[in-house]
């Protein structure tokens, strides 16, 4: 919400892809209120055909922002089920490809355009108990400086947005988890992120939301290819788990 409003405020005319249809118009809703121009309509990003769908209404297309995403399970990679190593990269990076994918097509066409995807600074430093939302981010990675190399003879640019910690309702539910793996309250986890930032406090949706703005901007017009970490100077999480406690076996 905060980078579609951050957008639409620049002037941007913005539509709201979500798998929660009444979510994305409700969101819709609230920017046309401010009296900037929004539309929404549901998207299924870990569904190919969904995605085309989605982009077939365009005619023309200048940003794209890759904003959807799902936590992992907080578990070992040792216990991690197929179903969750292929839910969470479906959405995380099999999504990013195919939105990118329909939108360079778009863009090429045109020769402009510019997509954001956001990575995270799990991408750039793995953080123990949640591999496959660490392998799909850094994927994301590296898909986004290789379409910056292929689309820069078409003028389009491609860049990478990698978010610390913020407070968004995924989060609620990681610092949730990971409270219950250390047996200490929510609050303690919260506030033990709070104090390894650098900068001491948590991350605003807007905090993020403002970086796409400016790549998505002519400010940004000679860089692409880039990585750029938002995190309050947060390099990455690198606590070890202890050991797993035995199970007795029959």
């Amino acid at each position: 919400m905060a980078t579609a409003r951050s957008l639409a405020q620049a002037g941007a005319a913005v539509t709201i892809g979500d798998l929660d249809a009444d979510l994305a118009r409700s969101a819709a809703s609230a920017i046309r209120a401010e009296g900037s121009q929004a539309d929404a309509a549901p998207l299924d990003v870990s569904d190919s055909a969904s995605v085309q769908a989605f982009f077939d209404r365009f005619a023309r297309l200048d940003i794209l922002v890759n904003n959807a995403g799902v936590q992992q399970r907080v578990c070992a990679l040792a216990d991690l089920s197929d179903l969750e190593w292929h839910r969470v990269l479906s959405v995380n990076l099999c999504g990013a490809f195919y939105c990118s994918r329909a939108a360079a097509r778009l863009m090429q066409r045109q020769e402009s355009g510019v997509i954001i995807n956001l990575s995270s600074i799990n991408g750039l430093s793995p953080v123990a108990l949640v591999g496959s939302y660490n392998a799909a981010k850094a994927a994301v990675i590296s898909l986004t400086k290789t379409l910056a190399i292929e689309l820069a003879a078409y003028g389009v640019r491609v860049n990478a947005v990698c978010p610390g910690p913020v407070m968004t309702q995924m989060n609620e539910q990681v610092m949730a988890d990971r409270a219950a793996t250390l047996q200490v309250s929510r609050d303690e986890m919260v506030e033990r992120v709070r104090r390894s930032i650098p900068l001491g406090r948590w991350g605003e949706p807007e905090d993020i939301a403002n970086m796409v703005a400016f790549l998505a901007s002519p400010a940004a017009n000679w860089i692409t290819g880039e990585v750029i970490r938002v995190s309050g100077g947060l390099e990455g999480v690198s606590a070890t788990p202890p050991r797993a406690q035995a199970q007795a076996h029959p």
